[in-house]
């Protein structure tokens, strides 16, 4: 990839043309438009593989104006392409919407509040099947799906505390 004044043009990642248009569909039933910049931002988190800050999104791809980002963030997640995933530090961070990236889980970094996917195993999506059913059974709640964010200490912090 390019480098253009240490921000990356990431434009020449691939993501499905599925994926674009059901971003489009998504936008265009908020009666909202998939620009070039909308475009920019959904492919810089289509190629992060991680949950992305602000700072991040904005250091990731020049294309992104810093003025319309926190803009276009915001009407993406009004669309349903792009939700807010909550780390363990001030920053929010932002992923495309599950049903665009596919079910995961995060790992959260206690120290750095660096956030990574996890690709659950069937094992896992098994064992916390059996969890969400004994909260339900015991609170009374049907389980619709859910959300697993594990907190810990990554590689680089856990090498630097030793």
């Amino acid at each position: 990839m390019e480098r253009v004044t240490g921000r990356r043009i990431v434009s020449d990642v691939s993501i499905a043309p599925s994926m674009h248009e059901e971003v489009a569909l998504r936008l265009a039933g908020s009666d909202q438009r998939y620009t070039a910049i909308r475009r920019a931002l959904v492919v810089t988190l289509a190629g992060a593989g991680r949950p992305l800050s602000m700072p991040e999104i904005l250091d990731s791809n020049a294309e992104l104006p810093q003025s319309s980002a926190y803009r276009t963030v915001t009407a993406l997640i009004e669309a349903g392409v792009v939700r807010r995933v909550t780390g363990v530090d001030d920053h929010g961070r932002f992923e495309l919407a599950e049903e665009l990236a596919g079910h995961h889980h995060h790992l959260a970094c206690g120290a750095c509040g660096k956030v990574e996917d996890v690709d659950p195993s069937p094992r896992l999506e098994r064992a916390m099947a059996e969890a969400a059913r004994v909260v339900a059974e015991e609170q009374g709640y049907e389980i619709t799906g859910h959300q697993f964010d594990l907190v810990g200490l990554c590689p680089a912090c856990r090498q630097s505390t030793f």
